[in-house]
């Protein structure tokens, strides 16, 4: 549960002249940022931005018209999300996308299991390595919702949690993958004030754990309050960047953002 390999200050993943068109339609036009090892980037604009286009065609799962996207130095241009994934870059989505028939605790050994390495053979064997192994892992997914902070609904079904607790789960299952980059789209969207102070300071952790993140997120105060940089979309085009006091004082920003109020990006 670490971005093990990282430089602070140099940059995790560049977004460079990315452009995405759906026929006729200019999703994004000529986007361009970086976000650096260890930061947290916060990517806000009002709706219909492109923010959630930004956030699929990072992942693989939407190709980009044209541009360049890299990590560590590594092109993911024509990457499948699963190998992007493997690569080090994790999201979640705007609707939770946890195993709602599954425990809370099986979610989370789901995430892991594509980290072991035993082999269905093996497997079905028995062998001594294969249970220590999977002995590991149910640690290991007992360590996850501690750190988070659901460890007492471990064997509670994932649809049966309450909303904020779901998001909690699909940011757990994302952290069993073992992310070196973690990609929250929309997380404290349902939560209330208080989920989302508890929210804010388990990001803080994550960080610490040395995990880059780059957020797209509704929630001002939130993004705000979190985010070391902030990128502004409008119209698929970027039309500010920096500190949040920069941007919170950006005419260009505020006329975006009129009528939209001041919750919602």
């Amino acid at each position: 549960m670490s971005g093990n390999g990282a430089t602070a200050g140099t940059a995790a993943l560049s977004i460079e002249g990315v452009a995405v068109h759906f026929g006729g339609l200019v999703a994004v036009s000529d986007m361009s940022f970086t976000v650096d090892e260890g930061e947290v980037v916060g990517l806000i604009g009002p709706n219909g931005a492109g923010k959630t286009t930004a956030f699929n065609v990072i992942t693989g799962f939407l190709r980009p018209t044209r541009g360049e996207i890299r990590y560590r130095g590594r092109s993911l241009n024509g990457l499948r999300p699963h190998e992007i994934a493997a690569a080090g870059l994790v999201r979640t989505f705007q609707k939770t996308s946890v195993f709602a028939a599954n425990t809370v605790f099986e979610n989370i050994l789901i995430g892991l299991h594509h980290r072991g390495r035993a082999t269905p053979w093996q497997t079905l064997l028995g062998l001594p390595s294969v249970r220590a192994e999977e002995q590991r892992l149910r640690d290991e997914a007992r360590s996850i919702l501690d750190f988070v902070g659901i460890t007492h609904r471990a064997g509670e079904l994932g649809g049966a949690l309450p909303y904020g607790e779901q998001r909690l789960l699909e940011v757990a299952i994302a952290l069993a993958a073992n992310p070196s980059m973690l990609l929250l789209d929309e997380p404290v969207s349902g939560m209330n004030p208080s989920e989302t102070s508890s929210f804010m300071r388990l990001l803080e952790r994550i960080r610490e754990q040395g995990v880059t993140v780059l957020l797209v997120e509704h929630d001002m105060r939130m993004v705000m309050g979190v985010s070391d940089r902030v990128v502004v979309l409008n119209q698929g085009k970027i039309i500010a960047e920096g500190i949040p006091s920069e941007i919170q004082g950006n005419p260009e920003v505020i006329r975006a953002y009129l009528g939209a109020g001041a919750r919602h990006a």
